[in-house]
């Protein structure tokens, strides 16, 4: 399954579609920070659902 979880993003509304790029943004600075830009290169779809599937589990606003 690695490497094939991607968004419907014509289905998604604005807020939704906003929400998940500040998911990816916010994914890849934060590996930048602490992991240096290798990390940032090998990141795909498949580490971003964990960061959207954690913040609906907590209720946190991204």
């Amino acid at each position: 399954m690695f490497g094939i979880v991607r968004p419907c993003t014509h289905r998604l509304t604005d807020g939704l579609k906003t929400a998940w790029t500040a998911h990816l943004c916010g994914l890849c600075l934060a590996l930048r920070a602490d992991h240096g830009q290798f990390a940032r290169v090998v990141t795909n779809y498949d580490g971003l659902i964990v960061s959207v599937l954690t913040e609906a589990q907590t209720g946190a606003v991204a």
